[in-house]
């Protein structure tokens, strides 16, 4: 059990230090809010249940019957909430001996810190696995994947010859959000939310969307896809772990959630026997996802 002790800052038991650094910095702003659809929870799991539609309506012959189509319940995404809990302890000693208050009071700073970086990590490694087979969803494939099975046959949500982010693979991406089809095969209208890219390509998704012109070609060719709004908005993920991954986030309903079960609560204590002084932050959620168009990537070239 690690313990704060006398011996951890001895620099703090004598007088003379101009300052203490490293233990605080400035946070980015919270970004996970912007990868999910924030939802509470108050069970111990949570599902999100596809529900099927009807095909199309057939030519109905002169004194024939009407034909009937099925409606079913499809397949089950299940989150589970999970646990995540930090703390530390501090001796009775340490806290006497002292002398710098700064020391001290930035320790529940850095717990805060910490719990805010593992709820952005948790929530950007489902972006950072969007294609890893080992983290599949209710319909049991990866969130990513070109053989999401529905009866009109495998769907992809996935750049069928894996991309950097351009110009023409923004486009192809773009064209097949456009042509998205229902579990039946019906074509569906969605609409593209935001552009999401880790920092790597924050300027060149800055020129592809932003200039008035093509970008990289000396035709004098107006950019389609600033004209056209195809994407309104860019984010920027500071916690997403591959380079030249890029994803565009649709308007589907019910798609990447994020559950919170118990929000960040800090509480703190003192043992009887050692008069050890104890603090921790604890909080329960899941972040997962249900209707898997809610995003299509490209996990680079």
């Amino acid at each position: 059990m690690a313990v704060i002790a006398t011996g951890n800052h001895p620099k703090a038991l004598w007088p003379g230090v101009y300052s203490w650094f490293g233990a605080r910095y400035n946070e980015h702003e919270t970004q996970y809010t912007k990868l999910f659809d924030l939802k509470s929870s108050n069970k111990n799991f949570e599902e999100l249940v596809q529900q099927t539609g009807f095909g199309l309506a057939p030519v109905k012959p002169e004194g024939s019957s009407t034909a009937y189509d099925s409606h079913a319940q499809g397949y089950i995404a299940r989150g589970t909430n999970v646990a995540y809990s930090l703390g530390y302890i501090v001796t009775r000693e340490e806290l006497a001996d002292n002398l710098y208050e700064e020391v001290s009071m930035r320790r529940a700073g850095s717990l805060a810190f910490s719990m805010n970086q593992t709820r952005e990590n948790v929530g950007a490694n489902v972006y950072n696995r969007v294609i890893n087979d080992s983290f599949r969803g209710g319909d049991a494939v990866a969130l990513g994947s070109t053989a999401h099975p529905t009866v009109s046959g495998n769907q992809s949500n996935i750049l069928s010859t894996a991309a950097d982010l351009s110009e023409a693979s923004l486009e192809d991406l773009s064209i097949q959000i456009l042509d998205a089809v229902d579990f039946k095969g019906l074509k569906i209208a969605l609409n593209i939310k935001c552009l999401i890219v880790p920092t790597a390509t924050i300027y060149d998704a800055q020129r592809i969307l932003k200039s008035n012109l093509r970008v990289g070609t000396a035709d004098n060719d107006a950019n389609a896809l600033r004209l056209l709004g195809v994407v309104p908005e860019i984010i920027v993920n500071n916690y997403l772990t591959d380079s030249d991954a890029w994803f565009l986030r649709t308007n589907v309903s019910d798609g990447l959630c994020w559950f919170d079960r118990e929000a960040v609560q800090f509480t703190k204590d003192t043992d009887f026997d050692t008069d050890n002084a104890k603090a921790k932050g604890y909080m329960r959620f899941i972040p997962f996802w249900g209707d898997w168009r809610t995003l299509y990537s490209s996990s680079g070239a």
